[in-house]
């Protein structure tokens, strides 16, 4: 994790190229996963646009003038990162769309009421994709080699988040990183608390450390902010290949379900529980033969804790 991050900005090899000139990368995925997890493809040309994109500045111009109900369709090849600010409404949010080849250099949504689908974010300054505010859906978009920073693929904080049927792939510890899959936590007010999240149907690939870490603002980190409470995270049908210590580490996260995921990659532990992370459910994963045992719990998080046995220590 290696928080407060390096503040370094390093453009290692990244040259922002606006206009139809603009890099275009092969695509991460060019078919859905035979399982059925990950970004599908193909996608269908995004419909009903109120502005197309297909270069850098034409981007930003169509995002910093968003307004509830847009559908902003970015299409081709973008040397730039994705940067939302502005916030739809629950009746009317904001799309982001791509067709499933767009690529982009990361995405940042500091809004609410907004939906991204069909993007790749490839070789994006970590974390590849960034979601801050509530009501926020991400899907059928990938976030591949990230680097610099802390490495992660996707971070997320605030309520009603659903992420699904995304590709997160290549995922290193690279300049002292601790590169995670997908992360959130509760340090202050750019991070708040996350509660009411859906996280399903992904595919996490060469990912070296955990699948998911969830911390809220009380963690055993010691940096949390204190202020709220992170609860009700449902993780499921997700395929992790990882290698950490456990796949998926929650503290001070209450009501967090684990169901239906399969996980890759020898470990103690697929998942962990510490610090107060009360009412886990856990079942029907499918956990590697080389794992030693599924569940690694704290006393303190085993009040409504049933099954599966729990193993060891988190």
């Amino acid at each position: 994790m290696n928080r407060p991050a390096m503040a370094v900005l390093a453009l290692v090899g990244v040259v922002l190229l606006a206009g139809c000139g603009a890099a275009r990368y092969p695509d991460p995925v060019s078919v859905t996963a035979a399982d059925g997890r990950g970004a599908i493809r193909p996608l269908p040309t995004p419909q009903a646009c109120t502005s197309i994109a297909t270069d850098a500045d034409a981007m930003t111009a169509a995002l910093a003038k968003a307004a509830p109900g847009d559908r902003i369709c970015v299409l081709g090849g973008i040397g730039r990162r994705l940067v939302l600010r502005r916030s739809g409404t629950a009746a009317a949010p904001i799309s982001v769309l791509g067709d499933g080849h767009t690529s982009v250099k990361g995405i940042t949504v500091l809004a609410s009421h907004i939906t991204v689908s069909g993007i790749n974010a490839i070789r994006p300054w970590a974390p590849g994709i960034s979601l801050t505010g509530n009501d926020i859906t991400l899907e059928n978009s990938t976030s591949i080699s990230p680097r610099g920073e802390d490495g992660d693929g996707i971070r997320f904080f605030g309520d009603d988040i659903t992420i699904r049927h995304n590709t997160i792939r290549d995922v290193r510890n690279l300049h002292f990183a601790h590169a995670d899959c997908m992360q959130t936590f509760a340090t202050d007010p750019a991070h708040p608390a996350s509660r009411h999240v859906v996280i399903e149907h992904n595919r996490c690939e060469r990912i070296a450390n955990q699948c998911l870490i969830a911390e809220g603002p009380h963690s055993s980190a010691g940096d949390g902010s204190g202020i709220g409470v992170s609860a009700d995270i449902r993780f499921a049908d997700n395929y992790c290949e990882t290698h950490a210590y456990q796949d998926t580490e929650v503290d001070d996260v209450q009501h967090v379900t684990i169901v239906g995921n399969e996980v890759r990659g020898r470990k103690p532990k697929a998942f962990s529980f510490q610090n107060h992370s009360t009412g886990a459910v856990v079942a029907d994963n499918v956990v590697a033969p080389e794992i030693d045992h599924e569940v690694g719990m704290d006393g303190s998080s085993q009040y409504d804790y049933d099954v599966p046995i729990i193993g060891g220590k988190p």
